[in-house]
C-alpha cells in the first residue's frame, strides 16, 4: 500500500522562536504539524496515558512534523499555542463547555497569542533580569520549557507525600524558573533562598514579571449568560476539549 501523507498546517509560535537556539528547527518561529487521525483518538483515550497524565504530550509527539523537534523542548506557552492549533483541526473551531450550569460555545480560532516581546530578549538566549522590589536581589530567570515544567511537577507531588499533602507548588516551580540570585548560580543558593529569603512581596512581583515576560495563549473568554450579565472566564481544560464526542 501506498505511504499516505496526511494534511499539515504551519502554526506561528507565541515566542516568535526567540527562546530557542539560531539552529534549532523552531528558531524560524514556526512549527509544523499534521491533522489528527482516528489512531491519534486511541492515544487521547488510553486509560494508562490518561493515568499517567502524558495524553497532551504522546498526542503532541505523534503529530509534531518539524524535524528534530521533542515536546520536552518546547517553550509552555508555543506547546499551549501547538494544542490549541492541533484541536481546532482536529475537530474545530466551537469547544462547548459547562459554566454555572449553563452551555457556552467558545471560539478556539479567537484566543488571542500574547507573543514576546522582541525587544525584552537578548542576543536570542532565554534569560531575563528583575531586581526584587523590597530586597533588591538581582534575579535572573527564564522561561519553562514543557520538559522542565514536568520536572517541576514531579518534584511538587513528591513533596506532597512527605510533607503532609503540600506540593510547595510556587517555590518549586520558582526554583526551576531562577537561573541565579545576585550572581550565584549554585542551585543551593538558589534553593535557600526561595525557601527562607524570599519575601511574599518579591515572590509576588517577580511571578508577575515572568507571566508578562512569557509567550502564551491568553485562555481568558468573555460571554454574556442567560441574565444578560457579562462574564469573563478562564478557558477550561475538560474532557471534551480533545474528545468533543463526550456529550455535555
Amino acid at each position: 500500500m501506498a505511504e499516505v501523507k496526511f494534511p499539515t498546517e504551519v502554526v506561528n509560535l507565541p515566542s516568535k522562536g526567540l527562546l530557542y537556539p539560531e539552529d534549532h528547527p523552531l528558531a524560524s518561529g514556526q512549527i509544523e504539524i499534521r491533522y489528527m487521525t482516528a489512531r491519534d483518538e486511541d492515544v487521547i483515550t488510553s486509560p494508562n496515558l490518561i493515568k499517567q497524565g502524558l495524553v497532551v504530550d504522546k498526542l503532541l509527539e505523534n503529530i509534531i512534523v518539524t524535524e528534530g523537534v521533542k515536546v520536552d523542548d518546547l517553550i509552555v506557552g508555543d506547546k499551549n499555542s501547538v494544542l490549541i492549533a492541533t484541536r481546532i483541526l482536529a475537530y474545530g473551531k466551537d469547544y462547548d463547555v459547562e459554566i454555572s450550569g449553563e452551555r457556552v460555545t467558545i471560539d478556539l480560532s479567537k484566543l488571542k497569542d500574547n507573543v514576546l516581546d522582541e525587544k525584552k530578549v537578548k542576543d536570542r538566549t532565554n534569560l531575563f533580569e528583575f531586581e526584587l522590589p523590597a530586597t533588591k536581589a538581582k534575579i535572573q530567570f527564564k522561561i519553562l520549557t514543557s520538559g522542565e515544567e514536568n520536572k517541576a511537577n514531579e518534584e511538587s507531588e513528591a513533596l506532597a507525600k512527605v510533607s503532609g499533602g503540600i506540593p510547595y507548588t510556587l517555590t518549586t516551580r520558582m526554583k526551576h524558573q531562577i537561573v541565579s540570585v545576585d550572581g550565584s548560580d549554585k542551585r543551593q543558593d538558589i534553593n535557600n533562598f526561595v525557601d527562607y529569603q524570599l519575601l511574599s512581596r518579591d515572590s509576588v512581583a517577580l511571578r508577575r514579571a515572568i507571566s508578562d515576560i512569557s509567550p502564551d495563549v491568553d485562555m481568558s473568554w468573555k460571554f454574556t449568560d442567560s441574565s444578560g450579565e457579562r462574564r469573563e472566564i478562564t478557558v477550561p481544560m475538560t474532557v471534551q476539549f480533545l474528545w468533543p464526542s463526550i456529550n455535555l
